[in-house]
């Protein structure tokens, strides 16, 4: 090392850097913002979170649900079960390997995570309706095409 400090934004324009923290910022707001809009607070953040990843790609076991969500098996298993006293999930055979379970959805736990989604969709439409102008949304729509573009490889 030549003793230098390294400046992780080297060779970035300022409007670049000031775009990042930024666009940072606002979005770790605006998702804290929604996780608020949701049916209730009887569930922790890690419980919505596994809840969502298993609505998402269909039935898991608690390891691949562990490495999803990057966290020890054994706080995935605490999060399950507190999922499987509030009736959310249900546990069953995985029918490759008899000595695993596989954890879907119940119905009450896909009703949870539908009506989750469709209310913070209405309350983010909502917002967007009441607090911007019809150019203001469409200058918004602009800006998610373009953001669109960072999560394309």
């Amino acid at each position: 090392m030549n003793g230098k400090a390294t400046d992780p934004a080297e060779g970035v324009s300022d409007s670049a850097a000031r775009a990042a923290r930024d666009l940072r910022v606002v979005l770790s707001r605006l998702r804290r913002r929604i996780r608020e809009v949701a049916q209730g607070d009887e569930l922790t953040p890690p419980q919505v979170s596994a809840l969502t990843l298993v609505a998402k790609h269909g039935a898991a076991t608690a390891s691949a649900l562990a490495v999803a969500e990057g966290v020890r098996p054994q706080s995935m298993a605490t999060t399950l079960a507190a999922l499987d006293r509030h009736g959310l999930i249900r546990r069953s055979p995985d029918p490759d390997d008899g000595r695993r379970q596989l954890v879907t959805l119940t119905d009450a736990g896909v009703s949870r995570v539908e009506g989750d989604r469709q209310a913070r969709e209405e309350w983010l439409a909502r917002a967007l309706q009441d607090r911007f102008t019809e150019d203001e949304r469409q200058t918004v729509l602009q800006g998610l095409a373009l953001l669109e573009r960072l999560t394309q490889q």
